[in-house]
């Protein structure tokens, strides 16, 4: 990879809607770019490349971590962030997103964007003339995997060769983790009940990335052989949001999966818990793990702004 990751455009295209289209030296980069944007922030040196612009964050879904991040990370940068409920803007009172992505593109520099439908976000990017980044929707999570992928390469110091199990329900944070995987050479072993699986499509795409990596994917329904000597061990919500009214019926479907003290004896000594938080101490994952040394998912949440730092950077630069 080039020193000069900072100087350079590395997504190459105009906005960050999926790891699908990147390759694996591109999200490589992103981690380099990412890894120096943080050395200088804990090291006093202001760097605000992003001076007078401005990021509009358009939020269907509520957020702690993705709103909080993204306006942290454009203010440390030099620029600004606006936050834009649906409630306030008249894409909530039915003006097309294509009208609100045009409207948008003749004053602010990029639009973040963490709403339901994949399509919603393909259509705001496809309309826009300014980047536009995804901050969540229902198919995909990128940022929350360039942030997985940055805490990993911290702590383990590489990441091919590495296994990754998820256990849990097939959604959007695992469909992009996946990719992250597939791409970069770590085996991901995902553990699902039947009917919760993740997208039969993405997972086919992952395993043809993972084949030219030398690595593996392998979803089961058993907890037991996608967690067997894993070096990171991943949970997330049983119920995301906009599948609530599923709740009472996904928390008896899931117990057989919480990560407990029993579960995690298969993984490595030496494990790592992640969680893309919030979590729900109780449900898919007791107390003495999500709190206990082998945990990094607040080092992980951290992680969120310096990898969405990179992004911004590359995009809006």
């Amino acid at each position: 990879m080039s020193v000069k990751t900072l100087d350079k455009q590395i997504i190459g295209q105009k906005d960050f809607l999926t790891l699908r289209d990147l390759s694996t030296d591109t999200i490589l980069d992103l981690l380099e770019s990412a890894e120096k944007i943080k050395e200088k922030l804990q090291a006093g040196v202001e760097y605000t490349p992003l001076k007078g612009k401005t990021l509009g964050m358009i939020f269907e879904k509520s957020s702690t971590r993705t709103r909080v991040s993204f306006e942290v990370g454009m203010l440390q940068l030099g620029g600004h962030a606006l936050f834009l409920s649906s409630n306030d803007i008249q894409i909530g009172r039915g003006e097309t997103i294509s009208d609100t992505a045009k409207v948008l593109s003749e004053y602010i520099d990029g639009i973040m964007i963490r709403t339901f439908g994949h399509d919603k976000i393909e259509e705001l990017a496809n309309a826009a003339t300014i980047p536009v980044i995804n901050g969540l929707t229902d198919t995909y999570h990128p940022c929350q995997a360039l942030a997985d992928l940055l805490t990993i390469k911290e702590i383990k110091g590489s990441l091919k060769g590495l296994k990754l199990a998820y256990i849990g329900d097939g959604n959007n944070v695992v469909h992009s983790l996946m990719l992250a995987c597939a791409k970069t050479g770590i085996d991901i072993a995902i553990a699902s009940p039947k009917g919760y699986e993740p997208d039969a499509d993405i997972v086919k795409f992952a395993e043809e990335a993972a084949e030219i990596q030398g690595s593996k994917v392998l979803v089961t329904q058993s907890p037991i052989d996608a967690i067997k000597d894993a070096d990171i061990v991943y949970a997330d919500v049983w119920t995301s949001m906009g599948y609530e009214q599923e709740n009472i019926t996904r928390l008896e479907v899931f117990k057989p999966y919480q990560i407990n003290a029993e579960l995690i004896k298969h993984a490595k000594p030496n494990y790592l818990f992640m969680h893309c938080l919030p979590a729900h101490r109780g449900e898919e994952v007791t107390g003495e793990i999500i709190d206990g040394p082998n945990s990094v998912v607040f080092h992980q949440a951290g992680n969120r702004l310096h990898a969405q730092k990179a992004v911004l950077v590359d995009l809006l630069s």
